[in-house]
């Protein structure tokens, strides 16, 4: 299993500057990735300040060396895929193929309220259109990285022939893990049918290892195989009880997860904890 620490690109020590040097810190604390959340409004909370992920993550691409990077999540739907279909392969080559590109919905559903970056700018709220344009613009994008003449006729998005260069550093591609819910059957089957899964149960409750044996049956049915892909789970900032914290990682790593990731939000303290934090390393199992 591999740990990654998943960031706000909000908050008081959300800046593209002070991010950098914690994904510096994590890097030498033995943290194998940094996650990054992509929100116009952090959270829908207008008065906490929010800045733009993809430059905070080439900010972190010049501070760093190995680990990998990653939107966690970025909704297609409020983008131009064209556009992040450059910035990606852009920020492959910055980092010499360390990215990955986390997509998903944004967020909806009573849970977590309606998503801010989508419904104060006119953008689709609609998960099931949401949904089509997300299909749509990883196939844009994944067509625009092939580097050969592309062409794109869809309900959403249209392309006249085109070339896209220079390709990813990384082959076949960049990897492309989906976010969602699960068990629902939509983002469940999206995400088996591309690199990897960031999926959190709907219900609010922890991904047990029974969850991640039915997800990899999913994705064996998509794919054909198991061979490269992730999975994606969450742990805790806090180590309490770190004999039963390993427990549960390693039954799930067990079970088939391949990353846990873990989560420190602005309300986690100020910028001296963080950095505590992230220098104790992960909590791993092995």
């Amino acid at each position: 299993m591999q740990y990654a620490l998943s960031l706000p690109n909000g908050g008081d020590w959300g800046d593209a500057g002070t991010l950098a040097e914690l994904a510096h810190l994590a890097e030498e604390s033995g943290w194998d990735g940094v996650f990054l959340e992509d929100y116009i409004i952090w959270q829908s909370q207008q008065d906490v300040p929010t800045y733009d992920p993809w430059i905070i993550l080439a900010a972190m691409a010049m501070r760093t060396q190995h680990i990998r990077l990653a939107t966690n999540v970025t909704p297609l739907a409020r983008r131009r895929p064209w556009k992040v279909a450059r910035e990606a392969v852009t920020l492959d080559h910055l980092s010499n193929g360390r990215l990955i590109l986390g997509v998903g919905l944004g967020d909806t559903g009573e849970s977590v309220g309606a998503d801010m970056s989508f419904t104060h700018f006119g953008e689709a709220i609609d998960a099931r259109q949401r949904a089509q344009m997300l299909d749509e613009a990883l196939e844009v994008i994944v067509g625009l990285w092939s580097g050969e003449i592309f062409q794109y006729d869809g309900k959403y998005y249209q392309i006249k022939e085109v070339r896209f260069v220079p390709r990813p550093i990384q082959t076949p591609r960049i990897p492309i893990w989906v976010g969602g819910g699960w068990p629902r059957r939509g983002p469940t089957y999206r995400a088996a049918r591309w690199d990897g899964s960031r999926l959190y149960r709907h219900d609010g409750q922890a991904m047990a290892p029974e969850d991640i044996r039915a997800l990899q049956a999913v994705v064996q049915e998509q794919r054909g195989t198991l061979v490269g892909y992730d999975i994606v789970v969450s742990g805790s900032h806090q180590y309490s009880d770190q004999a039963a914290q390993r427990a549960y990682l390693r039954s799930l790593a067990e079970a088939g997860a391949t990353w846990c990731t873990v989560y420190l939000p602005p309300s986690v303290g100020d910028l001296t904890a963080v950095r505590a934090m992230i220098a104790r390393g992960p909590l791993r199992i092995d």
